[in-house]
Order: C-alpha cells, then structure tokens, then sequence
C-alpha cells in the first residue's frame, strides 16, 4: 500500500508541517542603557573615584603637600591604631551592636508583618502599616531629644521612666552614667525605628505567596496562627536570608547619626557604645589626624568585605535558592 505523499507549497515546503521560527537575533537596547548611565555615573563620582584616596592611610599626611605629596609611611597608621588599645573595644562593640540590632529589628519586621497581614480591615491595616512606618522618618536628633525626655527628664532630673519606677517602687538608675543598659537601649531604638520598613519588605514578600497554599491550609484544618508558622514563616526565609547577607555587609559600619546624636561626647558610656564610625569621627575632629583615620576607614571597609564574603558563600551552601550570587 503506497503513502500518500505530503502536500507541498510553492516553496517546497510541507503544507501540513509548522515553519520553526528564526532564532531571534540579540539586539542592544539603547534605551535600558541610557537608564543605567545615571547610577553608572553616581557610582564612579561618589564611590569608585573617592577609593584614589585610600593612599592617604599609607602615607603621614599633611594638607600642604597634599594626598600623592605626603611622604609615605607604610603601615605606621595601622600599627598606631592598633597600639592605642581601643582597636579591640571599638571593633567588639561594632560587631555586637550591629548584630544585636540586625537580629532585633529582622525578627520584629517579621512578627510585624504577620500581625499586619491577619488585619482584615483594609482602611485600618493601612492606618496601622502607616504608623509603623512613620519612626523610619524621625531625625536621629529628636529620637535623641525624646530618649533626654525619657531617661533623664528635662534639665537631667528624674525622667519619665524613673517616674514609672518610682510608682512601683524600684530604683531608679542615672541612665546616662549606665554604660551595660545602653546596647539595649539603642537596639531598643533601631526596632523602633526600622520595625516598620523591615516589615514592609516582608509584606511585599508575602503578598506574592500564591493564594492556594493557605486554601490547602484551610482544607487540613490549620488555624490562622498555624498556616502563619508552617507557611508564611517558612516561604520567607529567602527574603530574610538576602536581608541578613545585606545586614552582614554592614556590620562594621554603625549607625553613626543615631548612636553620636543619641551619646555624643559622653566618655562614660564609650565602653560599650563606642564603634568604628563614632571613634574616626573624633579621633579626625580633636587630632586631625587624617592619615590613622584613614586607616581605620580602610581597616573597617576590609573587614567588611571579608564578612560579607563568608556570609554570601555559606548562604550558596546551605540556602542557594535565596543565594543573592
């Protein structure tokens, strides 16, 4: 029995059979480049330009032979900073308090936003989500000013929260003269003021859970509480993973406007508030010594690099796909 054969067009080609498409051609597109010349153009001004001046952490700088006339001087700088012996203190207390105030705030923004996603009423969720949002705005002075009306009271007597101890009869404390409360204190402030934007980056996370993972939920007979710990919890953790990466590549840089606005010059607390940024910032005022400052700077950048480094290959390891590299 003889087949029939296929139909052809005037081309030659099989009626019955579909042309594959040519494989498209990559173009280059202008447009979506010319976007990304403004950022190219902040990070080589204000990032990549700045980094010729690092030579000065090398060199015994004086302002009239300028950066590149000063002598050099090797790691002198380096050796000086880790002689004066407050390498060791300054450089613990950054570690603890960033970590202590990544922890903090990560959890509170997580918790957060749980509570915000079980509102139902859509007028009220926004009201409450712009509430908790808004310390992320207030000035590092008038969280300061409010931490003077708190602790120490206007014209440094009593305070509102001795007050509060008095009436229950417990000792009061001169908060300013107390130097172990006050990584609890800050971190305390950081919760506040970074609950709400943390948890509005777990919301947006949320929102983007697909619907019939809680039907499922439903279906099984989970409460509201249980399918919030066994689901939204659980589908977060590359959110909060990436969040921790970028956290980790900042620990060595406090928060300098809210930890000097809030200590400022008070040498009391210094033994455990005092960080790499509040530390170069006056060691530069008082001595000018701009070459150790230097030093510290590139000291506190390298360190950085490191931690965030060792962050991004453990998380390739143990969570690659919340991996950010």
């Amino acid at each position: 029995m003889l087949s029939a054969r296929p139909e052809t067009d005037a081309s030659g080609g099989s009626k019955g059979k579909k042309r594959r498409p040519a494989a498209p051609t990559e173009r280059v597109s202008w447009s979506l480049a010319l976007l990304a010349v403004p950022g190219v153009v902040y990070f080589l001004v204000f990032a990549y330009l700045p980094m010729a001046g690092l030579v000065v952490a090398f060199k015994d700088f004086n302002v009239s032979d300028g950066i590149f006339g000063s002598p050099w001087n090797g790691l002198d700088n380096f050796e000086y900073f880790i002689s004066t012996g407050s390498a060791a203190r300054i450089i613990l207390n950054t570690v603890f308090l960033n970590a202590l105030f990544l922890t903090a705030t990560l959890a509170w923004g997580l918790l957060l936003a749980i509570m915000l996603n079980e509102i139902r009423l859509h007028m009220y969720k926004r009201v409450t989500q712009s509430v908790v949002f808004f310390p992320y705005f207030v000035s590092p002075i008038v969280i300061s000013v409010m931490l003077q009306v708190l602790l120490a009271g206007v014209g440094g007597e009593g305070g509102a929260v001795n007050d509060m101890l008095n009436v229950f009869n417990l000792p009061t404390l001169t908060w300013y003269t107390e130097p172990g409360a006050w990584p609890w204190i800050l971190t305390v402030v950081k919760v506040w003021q970074l609950g709400g934007y943390m948890s509005v980056i777990f919301l947006a996370a949320i929102t983007a859970i697909p619907p019939d993972v809680y039907e499922a939920g439903v279906i099984d007979g989970a409460s509201r509480a249980r399918m919030a710990w066994s689901i939204t919890v659980p589908l977060l953790r590359p959110t909060a993973a990436i969040l921790v990466v970028l956290g980790i590549g900042r620990i060595f840089y406090g928060d300098f406007a809210v930890i000097y606005a809030i200590i400022g010059d008070n040498g009391v607390l210094f033994s455990t508030t005092d960080v790499i940024d509040t530390y170069v910032f006056r060691a530069l005022r008082s001595l000018g010594d701009f070459g150790t400052t230097a030093a510290v700077g590139l000291f506190q950048a390298v360190l950085g690099f490191i931690f965030v480094t060792i962050a991004v290959l453990i998380q390739r390891r143990y969570a690659r796909d919340s991996s950010i590299l």
